[in-house]
């Protein structure tokens, strides 16, 4: 089996197209490699799958509308994983048409793509952001996500739509997938477990905004790379599905910023902050639905987690 991912010069990318190899899929990677984040993190993310057995890598951009008809008329896909996306939100306040063109433009690409060329099953990344300025917790896919607080926010959504449209007028199935903060080995540099440990490493103060008061579903990388593994893989016959994917707990804070300073072994000096335009001060994951279609359950509390991206981050940057 043949399986397409965008992105997997990404974190998530990189990892899910691992496990794909690891259970004896081919897998066909497609990133542009853009410069949100350090470039050199993408690279060294992509050597890792150039040396694997069964992988082929593209430089290409979404928009590139005629290269990615061809890849996919000459690959044929048997599943497509989407993963690629213009992330962030406080970067979607300063630079709004990097996710017009990214999520918008690159995932009707994405899904014309699918359309004239075997009709694979669509596996996509869409975000908790969705659920806005949601109060009830937990989040469930049942709840109206119609006021999104960021441009991100309202791409993701766009997806969703966009992703039904197709399913109901050309019988594509179409999963998307609602992540909650995942972190992990070979992170991005823009979020706050990194950020606060380059902080703390170097005994520099940590920005805390909301005064500490936030909540955050922190998943697991390997529990969302079995999670989307499921969904590319498993046996599933609705045509239009959307799924929360996430650890079902929510973590104060303040409580993960204590985990990171034992797994550091430093004492960490916070500059408490107000909270951020498009932030949200909680996000918690229903999972029922994917749990029930699946048999997903999350593992990872981040007393493992944590520790496990100190380990990998300190060995990568001595490297």
């Amino acid at each position: 089996m043949r399986v397409l991912i965008t992105g997997t010069a990404g974190f998530i990318g990189m990892h899910t197209a691992h496990a794909m190899l690891d259970s004896g899929w081919e897998v066909v990677g497609l990133d542009n490699f853009n410069d949100y984040y350090d470039v050199s993190l993408k690279e060294s993310r992509h050597a890792t799958l150039e040396t694997r057995s069964g992988y082929s890598g593209h430089r290409m951009d979404l928009c590139e509308r005629k290269k990615l008809d061809n890849l996919f008329k000459e690959v044929r896909p048997d599943a497509v994983c989407h993963l690629a996306a213009q992330a962030g939100v406080r970067y979607s306040l300063t630079n709004p048409h990097a996710y017009q063109t990214a999520n918008l433009e690159g995932f009707l690409n994405i899904l014309e793509a699918c359309r004239h060329y075997g009709k694979p099953r669509l596996v996509y990344a869409s975000s908790s952001s969705v659920y806005g300025g949601n109060t009830k917790l937990p989040f469930s896919e049942e709840d109206r996500v119609d006021s999104p607080v960021s441009l991100y926010a309202a791409t993701k959504k766009a997806n969703e739509l966009m992703a039904h449209t197709y399913s109901h007028l050309y019988d594509m199935q179409t999963i998307g997938l609602r992540f909650f903060t995942v972190y992990g080995p070979w992170g991005r540099p823009d979020m706050a477990l990194w950020l606060f440990t380059a902080a703390m490493l170097k005994n520099q103060p940590i920005k805390v905004f909301n005064h500490g008061k936030m909540q955050r579903d922190f998943t697991y990388i390997d529990d969302i790379v079995s999670g989307v593994k499921a969904c590319l893989t498993n046996e599933y016959k609705p045509l239009y599905e959307i799924f929360n994917i996430g650890n079902h707990r929510p973590e104060n804070l303040l409580d993960m910023i204590s985990v990171l300073g034992k797994a550091l072994d430093v004492e960490p000096r916070m500059e408490m902050l107000p909270m951020q335009p498009g932030d949200v001060p909680a996000t918690y994951a229903d999972i029922t639905r994917i749990n029930t279609a699946f048999g997903f359950k999350p593992t990872t509390p981040i007393t493992t987690g944590i520790p496990s991206f100190v380990e990998w981050y300190r060995k990568y940057h001595q490297a």
